[in-house]
């Protein structure tokens, strides 16, 4: 419907702005006790998007310009940056004489690394929280720009040749969390209270659940979203990267964790998520993620320094203009993660593209 790509395009800038500064949440996640203007965006954001999803064919190609060279510093979260190295390289054949420096430490690190000015580029697996926006627009008077660069969606991952059929959002909660706030009435810690039979071998077995640290903007995500908003277990065994976490799953009988569907590999398999959709019970994959029909997905984002009114240097800019191209959402396709739908890409190429590297 592509009639609807140029309200859609301003609603979501609108809508956008709203979520991001107006409540600490994933946009693709109804949270509890949201505010009624916060609320609306939400539900008409889930609404609209299958109609706006057109998909990355439908982006411009990039389109290279002279005089870009330079340093540019990218900061954060592992899962963008997993992303970010391959648009580097990308980036780097169209450009040969410019350094891309890429710091994968964790989403918190992001605004420090913003506001500091040690990275140009904040990468956040999650929106900036309140007081990280408070600080930096203490320093320049104005806050940091959020553009939306990919969609993700978290999987629930257990060994390869583990079972399980499904998992609902409450048994999550009972396997993860100590203050059960989804609805579980007590801790699940052994599998065959989720149901797994003697075949497998570990129905009287331990469950061992595995996450991020909490420097990781998947840690805040999942604890919020799969957790509503309550506290880890502590026996949950927390890792500092994704990569790292998958490979444990892979080679534990008995565990289980949670990761971008990016990070996946042979050796873990994804679990269906059992949840309430319209009062009736669903069952979803994290493909499901752009058509709102999954529980855990997400945007992915890159936080810059833009002036109101200004523009960002010709380094920065010409990047996230490519990263928001045709070719540089296929890179996204291709790498396991979703890419945006094209009437949102076009408008944070909107907001970036007020001037361009001289021709």
């Amino acid at each position: 419907m592509p009639e609807l790509s140029g309200s859609w395009s301003a609603f979501s800038a609108l809508c956008l702005d709203v979520l991001h500064y107006g409540a600490e949440f994933s946009p693709w996640v109804l949270p509890l006790n949201l505010p009624g203007t916060l609320c609306l965006c939400w539900l008409l954001l889930l609404a609209a998007a299958p109609y706006a999803a057109l998909g990355a064919e439908d982006l411009e190609e990039y389109q290279a310009v002279s005089g870009v060279s330079g340093t540019l510093s990218a900061t954060g979260s592992d899962t963008v940056a997993n992303l970010m190295t391959l648009w580097a390289g990308e980036f780097r054949r169209i450009y040969p004489n410019v350094n891309i420096q890429i710091r994968a430490t964790g989403s918190s690190a992001a605004p420090t690394a913003l506001t500091e000015t040690t990275a140009s580029i904040g990468l956040m697996s999650r929106n900036m929280r309140r007081n990280e926006v408070e600080s930096f627009t203490a320093r320049y008077g104005y806050p940091p720009t959020p553009l939306p660069v990919a969609l993700d969606a978290l999987a629930i991952l257990v060994h390869r040749d583990n079972p399980l059929p499904s998992i609902s959002l409450a048994e999550i909660d009972a396997v993860f969390s100590a203050t059960l706030r989804c609805g579980a009435n007590r801790r699940l810690e052994r599998w065959d209270e989720l149901g797994l039979s003697d075949s497998f071998g570990l129905a009287g077995g331990e469950i061992l659940a595995f996450g991020r640290n909490s420097v990781s903007g998947t840690y805040g995500f999942f604890k919020e979203t799969a957790l509503c908003r309550g506290d880890f277990y502590s026996g949950v065994n927390e890792l500092s990267g994704s990569g790292a976490l998958v490979q444990a799953i892979g080679s534990t009988r008995n565990g289980i964790g949670y990761a971008s569907i990016a990070f996946t590999t042979p050796g873990v398999r994804m679990t269906p998520v059992r949840w309430l959709r319209n009062g009736l019970e669903s069952t979803a994959m994290p493909s499901e993620a752009t058509a709102g029909g999954y529980p855990f997905s997400r945007y992915l984002f890159f936080y810059v320094n833009q002036p109101p009114g200004g523009v960002l240097p010709p380094l920065e800019r010409e990047f996230i203009r490519m990263v928001l191209s045709r070719d540089g959402q296929q890179i996204v396709s291709r790498s396991g993660y979703i890419s945006l739908p094209a009437a949102l890409a076009a408008e944070s190429l909107a907001g970036i593209a007020n001037s361009r590297a001289t021709e």
